[in-house]
């Protein structure tokens, strides 16, 4: 493998660095040797290193956002500089703690930008999400089901399997979809099926149909695993063994045909639940509701805005977030965006005069979507910073897309953010304290304390 890459980039003309010799399957111990020797790990002052990480990780999910936008003709050469010049500067020896500060709100302002535009692209192409009720259920026929971010492949495959005789469901992060007006207009567009990405393993044995990932959050199914042969992936998705469907070429959509074939074999999923998932509350959307929601603030009736966007995972230490969301106070909105969702979106949490006590804005990218609401609202009550508002940042976080969010909302300057269930591992305890001096950032510790002491 090495050499063929080697042999690739000659051939394209690429000058590559000496590099250590490194087994293709490296033990533990020749992963450390390696680590030491190159990359951000090889640095030796943990501080420097924790901001360089926390940089590249922010670098990571910005990048993430920006291909999503380019897929659908967006982009934006502000971003790619900002990127380009994140990762020259993180690659210096002689950079020291304060300029990595600063290059790290640099990148939270990437992240802005970037979400910007992605928010764009979305909305430009496909309209801009509106209050819709999700089936959970499930329909007679075959199914397909969609998982990842990528809105342009559910598009195409949309357009592609209209007359095949089959429904198409969303999974984790792809249910936002439905909000869009232009994915109303297929009628095989049935509904969502599962929750989080880490339930896959036993709800896409119960699916019966194939599954095609866009994006990340693959969990590799075990050896005996009823669906492993029914994996497709794409982009920048892969797994070892699964389908992989081509990209775009020469302005070409990609071709589902071969997992949509497949899919018609196939035995109709088995229901695992029976409701409807509420959601659309995108900036758009809820700017439509202002005037009602800052006379149920200005009541008395909602006496504070908790933003609970972030991500899910499998950890036990994750159910504070369900435990959270239904110990709160009735007269509280949930603001959410992002897979974290199913921790609570299910749950018969009511509404406050006909708004909904969970706000879901949609993927994790839509987090920007909560930040322009926080902003509307800081505008309508007159106040000098968005800081003022009736708002708790209570954010789980798990991987470089809730990273780029983090650092966003920090360049924006809200302070006061929690994260959780832990801060992350590669923040060193000065770069943690600077964190929690300059911008207010803090953990979680129990329902009943973070509630008596933020609400």
């Amino acid at each position: 493998m090495k050499n063929e890459l080697i042999e690739t980039a000659k051939k394209r003309g690429i000058a590559l660095p000496d590099m250590p010799e490194v087994a293709f399957n490296p033990t533990p111990a020749e992963y450390e040797a390696t680590a030491a020797k190159v990359g951000v790990t090889s640095e030796k002052n943990e501080d420097i290193r924790s901001l360089k990480q926390m940089i590249i990780y922010g670098v990571k999910g910005a990048a993430a956002y920006t291909e999503h936008a380019l897929n659908l003709g967006y982009e934006e050469e502000a971003i790619y500089a900002m990127l380009e010049n994140a990762l020259a500067e993180v690659s210096r020896r002689d950079i020291d703690a304060d300029e990595l500060v600063t290059l790290t709100l640099g990148v939270g302002e990437c992240g802005v930008k970037a979400m910007a535009l992605l928010d764009k692209a979305n909305t430009s192409t496909y309209g801009h999400p509106e209050i819709t009720k999700v089936k959970t259920g499930v329909g007679r026929r075959p199914g397909i089901l969609v998982s990842g971010h990528d809105l342009k492949d559910l598009e195409k495959l949309l357009e592609q399997s209209k007359a095949a005789d089959v429904d198409i469901y969303t999974h984790s992060e792809m249910l936002p979809a439905h909000y869009y007006p232009a994915f109303k207009k297929h009628p095989h567009f049935v509904g969502n099926y599962g929750n989080a990405w880490w339930k896959q393993k036993e709800e896409f044995e119960t699916f019966n149909g194939p599954i095609l990932f866009t994006t990340n959050c693959i969990v590799p199914p075990a050896a005996n695993a009823s669906y492993k042969d029914r994996i497709y992936t794409t982009g920048s998705a892969g797994l070892s063994g699964a389908v992989h469907i081509p990209d775009r070429r020469d302005g070409k959509p990609k071709d589902f045909s071969t997992l949509i074939k497949h899919a018609k074999k196939c035995a109709p999923p088995v229901e695992i639940e029976h409701g409807e998932i509420v959601g659309g509350f995108a900036h758009n959307q809820v700017l439509a509701l202002a005037d009602k929601v800052v006379d149920a603030v200005k009541s008395g009736a909602i006496k504070k805005f908790v933003v609970m966007a972030g991500c899910d995972g499998r950890m036990r230490s994750r159910s504070y977030y369900t435990e959270f969301a239904t110990t709160l106070p009735k007269d509280t909105v949930i603001l959410t965006a992002g897979c974290a969702k199913y921790r609570y979106n299910k749950l018969p949490l009511g509404d406050i005069g006909g708004i909904p006590r969970v706000l879901d804005a949609g993927q994790c990218n839509d987090s920007y979507s909560l930040v322009l609401i926080a902003l509307a609202l800081q505008k309508a009550f007159g106040l000098t910073s968005i800081n003022d508002l009736p708002i708790v940042y209570n954010i789980a976080w798990y991987e470089q897309k809730a990273v780029i969010v983090l650092l966003a909302l920090l360049s924006l300057g809200v302070k006061n953010i929690h994260l959780g269930p832990t801060l992350p591992a590669f923040l060193s305890p000065q770069v943690t304290n600077v964190l929690v001096e300059k911008f207010g950032i803090g953990g979680i510790s129990t329902v009943e304390e973070d509630i008596k002491t933020w609400i």
